[in-house]
């Protein structure tokens, strides 16, 4: 708490934000008519024109001025020429605010600090993301800075009810999260839950950004590969899903913003569904969880044939192994998952110059070669090259990794078991997506389980946009 004595608050202020052993904290002593006043900030982070009008409005302050102020508010409300100004007499938050980028000003003879928020934080352009573009629409995307994200969203929706709750999470890093929601339309209970779950992670900083707060507010099931929560850098996807009455979270220095609740149903959707007709958008849909089923099982099954080649129909011929192959197809299979797993990784790091060479040399040496020099039968390269294509139908790389993990787990039970091999991969899949809990605490199912028609009817199909006659 700060004192009426000036050289007490100044004393604190000093030894808290370490002025003088770090270069960047800032400090600047102020006369005002005979008044002390110090100001505290973080240089990098504000605004130096605005910073330079309100020290000339400060220094102007006459003295007939101060004998009309009374309290702390007076003097902001006569005297600050800014609208973003607080007050407040708790030093650690004064503390906080400032190494969040606002100034600090201490007065002499009040027991209350002022804040000035005029940061203005390095900030890279407004862009599409990379992995989230869509056809047609627009071409803007989350940035690093949470003010500019709420800017985004709210401008797609202009609805006083639309709510920006800011809570802080981190004991020493004391990252900004919102919660933001459409008053009326999300569910109370699952806002009071997040909201709760928020104020009471206990952890000292959020090193990962978004991953460690979604890392802090699920249940711990560290074996459990499926999402608990859908991400989106698209402002517009935010905002289209904030209006169907769920929830997002947005976090200061992260571009992703986390769309809550969600289901296992959530991950089918894109935003390039809605850039075509209705008939259009369904087809892609559908198409989307054909493929992502399909390349799940794919290699399963055709493991299964190739052990089983008896159970293999005339018209599926060319899927047959005729000859032995020198490395078991199991084997074969595992290797090339290794393989595209490390191919994955190496993409992230080839500077984009490189990106079509890379591409070469991944199809032409590590597959032409593979199947001439017969360490690879040309079955084997055929299905995981369509399953490595077909993984980016959906959008969510954290789903793209469950369902990997689960191809793996069945091929070596269908090496095992056989037939029975098989159905059990397809039981686990099942039972794992029924175990798993969202953040919010929903069914992972939903809304099949619980049961909502009218929410299964909009994550299944593309349904035409009704006009609101009300």
């Amino acid at each position: 708490m700060f004192s009426t004595d000036f050289k007490v608050n100044q004393e604190l202020m000093d030894k808290h934000l370490r002025v003088g052993h770090s270069f960047d904290i800032l400090t600047r002593a102020l006369k005002m008519n005979g008044k002390q006043a110090r100001l505290y900030f973080v240089d990098g982070m504000i605004e130096d024109n605005i910073l330079n009008k309100i020290l000339e409005t400060l220094l102007k302050v006459e003295a007939d001025t101060f004998g009309q102020i009374k309290c702390t508010r007076d003097f902001v409300d006569n005297v600050v020429p800014y609208g973003e100004v607080d007050i407040t007499n708790d030093a650690e938050d004064f503390v906080v605010f400032v190494l969040a980028g606002c100034v600090g000003l201490l007065l002499e003879g009040f027991d209350e600090a002022i804040l000035i928020d005029v940061r203005s934080y390095p900030a890279r352009p407004v862009m599409e993301p990379e992995n989230d573009r869509v056809l047609r629409g627009p071409r803007e995307g989350f940035v690093e800075v949470l003010v500019h994200n709420t800017a985004l969203v709210r401008r797609h929706i202009r609805d006083p009810r639309l709510t920006m709750e800011a809570i802080q999470v981190g004991r020493r890093s004391r990252s900004d999260v919102v919660l933001c929601y459409l008053d009326g339309q999300a569910d109370p209970k699952i806002v009071e839950r997040l909201r709760n779950n928020l104020r009471n992670i206990s952890i000292n900083t959020l090193t990962m950004g978004m991953e460690s707060l979604t890392e802090c507010m699920s249940r711990r099931q560290w074996w459990n590969p499926f999402p608990r929560a859908r991400y989106t850098e698209r402002p517009d996807t935010a905002a289209a899903s904030v209006a169907e009455g769920q929830i997002v979270l947005l976090m200061d220095n992260s571009p992703a913003a986390m769309i809550l609740p969600t289901g296992i149903f959530d991950f089918f959707q894109d935003t390039n569904d809605f850039c075509f007709l209705p008939v259009t958008g369904m087809y892609l849909r559908w198409l989307r969880i054909f493929v992502t089923v399909l390349t799940t099982f794919l290699t399963p099954a055709w493991l299964y044939i190739v052990n089983n080649p008896s159970a293999v129909p005339d018209f599926l011929y060319f899927v047959k192994v005729e000859e032995p192959p020198s490395i078991p197809v199991l084997i074969q299979l595992l290797l090339i998952e290794l393989v595209l797993g490390a191919l994955r990784l190496a993409s992230l790091n080839t500077p984009s110059a490189l990106i079509g060479s890379f591409a070469v040399v991944g199809a032409l040496v590590l597959g032409e070669v593979a199947v001439l020099s017969d360490l690879l039968v040309p079955q084997t390269v055929l299905m995981m090259g369509f399953v490595a294509l077909a993984n980016f139908a959906q959008p969510s790389y954290e789903l793209g990794y469950a369902l990997t993990f689960m191809r793996i787990l069945t091929l070596l039970l269908v090496a095992l078991f056989h037939f029975w091999g098989l159905v059990a991969g397809l039981a686990m899949l099942l039972l794992l997506i029924s175990i798993t809990r969202t953040i919010s605490g929903t069914c992972y199912w939903y809304p099949l389980v619980p049961f909502n028609g009218r929410a299964l009817k909009r994550l299944l199909f593309r349904v035409p946009i009704k006009r609101d006659n009300s």
